[in-house]
């Protein structure tokens, strides 16, 4: 694996969790009480999470690239969402800035598919 693929692949990882981190900020400034925060700060990165382990994650349950992009547009576009309601808006730039870069250079440093022999 090449480096800068390497170090991409860390950056991902680091962003989805991230994402989740906002999620549950978001969940938690947003509840009305003690109860509703915790309910909205757990749920929200928790329904987020099991959506890409189903979906968008490298072994998920449903290999459909359609929905593995749904997914991670859904997830990084609610984070996003999430810290601009916040008053979190440029924090929220960073990480939109940081995500689609990050995309943009997985999609140009994948691997090549390896040939098959039949």
């Amino acid at each position: 694996m090449k480096p800068v693929r390497a170090i991409n692949l860390g950056l991902a990882f680091v962003l989805e969790l991230a994402a989740l981190a906002a999620l549950a900020y978001w969940g938690y400034c947003t509840g009305d009480s003690t109860f509703t925060s915790l309910l909205l700060g757990i749920g929200a990165p928790l329904l987020a999470a099991i959506a890409w382990g189903l979906f968008a994650a490298p072994k998920s349950v449903y290999k459909n690239r359609f929905l593995a992009i749904a997914t991670k547009a859904l997830v990084f576009g609610a984070a996003f969402f999430a810290l601009a309601s916040q008053d979190q808006l440029w924090l929220a730039v960073i990480f939109g800035v940081l995500v689609i870069a990050n995309l943009l250079l997985l999609a140009y440093t994948k691997p090549a598919s390896s040939p098959t022999i039949d």
